[in-house]
């Protein structure tokens, strides 16, 4: 049988790491593949050779049945390649015709029918992409449909899809599948990098698992279940399940009033947001990517200027104070500690140059008297992070920017955990983790509760905001759509209030 795409003895070295090992795979025609692993597994690197942004160092390509050889993306296209990455590539004051029309042709090409190709594909799929829209009116999930037609328009009919559920609504996730249906009934072949293991059995056909950069096996989805594929990506038993309890004895930690920022042009980034995160309870924090979860939170931390609004903070069995005009500095040494897992890991987050134990006395460096830092304690909280979260590092004074993303992930949320913080704020803390490592993270943020933190975690996955939350503040535009109690709430609920359809009921 003659294959759509098909990988024969695919080997990927960076120096002395060998990122894929002799990978066999492939991908037929009118069939959905989901590709998992955990984090540096050899996913993204073996897709990125698909795509033509990495060339292997031993092995064979074929499509059609036919040896490829894929030194770039535009060989990539030229063999029906195409790869939607997480990140979009479009120009927001082009309309969508003309981003479709970047690159075709060394840049001439005939708008008209450019517009015309492009309405044709998104009728044939139900897209509903208007040719001539301006990209900064398109919601996100336009956006991403902008990117699909993209490949689609240069003929693609091998589609490799990474994360690209990460910033849809359920809607729009929905909406996302049945696209993905119609394409493969047209004979497309699709492969999607996902760590979402309920949307991999709820949309894929086929499911691979790399482990290590070996492909370990390919099963059918209908013979296979979430407990099964997270076994074989880790290579043990491992348990996906969040002991929520319930809390006890929950006391106002953090009271928001009327919280408005701006940025540095005037445009509002949060408008009169309000909510109280109570102890011993995990606040959830829903949205649509870019609807002021970031600014949100930096604002708390001190990070972000505020333009009016108070946040009261209130330390157990002490007067309440207002955080609003001090600085980061300030509000640490007023006795709040607010840890913070910001989006940029190694922004604001970490010292790539660092290892373990100096990224941890960061925390700590003004414990010391004068130039004598005491470092035992630091290096303790590294020896733990590092093997409880099992980070994979040649040793923990290794540079941290020269480790994998998601063992940067590890060591940022690890260390703020071991802070001991009486609020614990995260930032989408999972992002980049595999399934086994985010459900340690999910327990961690679980075990805060018992100490009395208050936890105001956002998230992207809404499944697990379900689990884990107390209770989920919904975040549209910058504006509180809505604050529902996580237990009796349903994903589609939270889903409208993520685009301000419908009212909430307040369960704060």
């Amino acid at each position: 049988m003659t294959h759509a795409v098909e990988l024969k003895n695919i080997t990927k070295r960076f120096g002395s790491t060998v990122a894929n090992d002799k990978v066999d795979l492939y991908v037929d025609s009118g069939v959905i593949m989901s590709l998992l692993g955990e984090n540096g597994s050899g996913k993204t690197t073996l897709m990125n050779m698909l795509a033509g942004i990495y060339f292997p160092d031993e092995g064979q390509i074929f499509v059609g049945g036919k040896e490829v050889s894929i030194r770039s993306p535009r060989d990539a296209y030229e063999n029906g390649i195409g790869m939607i990455h997480q990140h979009f590539k479009l120009i927001d004051v082009f309309t969508a015709a003309e981003n479709v029309a970047l690159g075709i042709n060394e840049g001439k090409y005939d708008l008209k029918k450019v517009a015309a190709g492009v309405k044709e594909i998104s009728d044939k799929y139900g897209f509903g992409i208007d040719p001539d829209k301006k990209i900064y009116e398109m919601s996100v999930s336009e956006k991403q449909t902008v990117e699909i037609i993209k490949v689609l328009y240069r003929g693609a009919n091998i589609l490799i899809l990474d994360e690209p559920t990460a910033v849809l609504t359920p809607q729009e996730t929905e909406k996302l599948f049945g696209i993905l249906k119609a394409m493969k009934a047209d004979g497309k072949a699709i492969i999607l990098i996902t760590h979402k293991l309920n949307e991999v059995m709820a949309v894929s056909d086929v499911v691979a698992v790399l482990r290590k950069g070996q492909h370990i096996k390919t099963v059918r989805t209908e013979e296979t279940n979430p407990q099964a594929l997270t076994e074989m990506m880790v290579g043990r038993a491992v348990s996906l399940n969040i002991d929520r309890m319930e809390p006890k004895d929950p006391k106002p930690r953090l009271t928001v009033a009327g919280l408005t920022c701006r940025d540095s042009e005037g445009v509002t980034k949060l408008e009169n947001v309000g909510f109280i995160a109570y102890s011993g309870e995990i606040l959830g924090i829903a949205g649509i990517a870019g609807s002021g979860q970031k600014e949100l939170l930096e604002a708390i931390a001190g990070l972000r200027p505020i333009s009016s609004g108070s946040i009261i903070y209130t330390p157990e069995g002490k007067i309440p104070e207002e955080l609003v005009g001090k600085t980061p500095m300030e509000i640490k040494e007023a006795g709040v500690a607010l840890a913070f897992v910001p989006e940029d890991r190694l922004g604001m987050g970490l010292v790539g140059g660092m290892g373990m134990t100096e990224n941890m006395m960061l925390r700590t460096w003004n414990k010391g008297r004068g130039i004598f830092v005491n470092r035992k304690e630091p290096e303790k909280v590294a020896e733990q992070v590092y093997e409880f979260l099992e980070v994979v590092t040649p040793s923990i004074d290794y540079p941290v920017r020269k480790l994998s993303g998601g063992n940067v992930q590890k060591v940022l949320v690890g260390r703020e955990i071991a802070s001991s913080p009486s609020v614990l704020m995260s930032a989408y803390a999972v992002r980049g983790l595999d399934i086994n490592t985010s459900y340690i993270i999910y327990n961690l943020m679980e075990g805060q509760k018992s100490k009395g933190v208050a936890v105001i975690f956002v998230g992207e996955d809404l499944d697990v905001l379900l689990q884990l939350a107390d209770r989920i503040l919904v975040l549209c535009d910058g504006k509180v759509s809505g604050i529902v109690d996580a237990r009796t709430t349903t994903k589609e609920e939270v889903g409208l209030l993520m685009t301000q359809v419908g009212g909430g009921k307040d369960a704060n």
